[in-house]
């Protein structure tokens, strides 16, 4: 039975920013794309180089979907699902997220 886990209060992620959570032993960067409550969450690895930064990522729309792109070589990650623009294959993992009063949560 899967859970909702308490990370942050979304007070704590600057808007059009994301952070970098443990859920578990997994790496998760988690996305606070306008100034709404709306959150976003994919794995933090960027699968390329194996690297914990895509929530260092920047934040941008391409035809109408919300993308990060990977501050290390830029390939894209759509937030919604984690799949990758540039190589499908190299696609993240993508995890529920949600506000709830005040507080960013994450499904376990």
């Amino acid at each position: 039975m899967s859970q909702w886990i308490t990370i942050c209060r979304i007070d704590d992620i600057l808007p059009q920013t994301g952070v970098c959570a443990l859920l578990g032993h997994q790496q998760v960067a988690v996305f606070r794309p306008h100034r709404d409550e709306q959150v976003f969450a994919i794995s933090n690895i960027d699968p390329f180089f194996e690297a914990s930064v895509l929530s260092r990522g920047l934040i941008a729309e391409h035809d109408g979907e919300l993308w990060v792109a990977s501050p290390l070589k830029k390939q894209r990650f759509r937030l919604r699902d984690g799949k990758c623009m540039e190589d499908e294959s190299h696609s993240v993992a993508h995890f529920d997220a949600r506000v709830k009063d005040g507080q960013v949560q994450l499904k376990a």
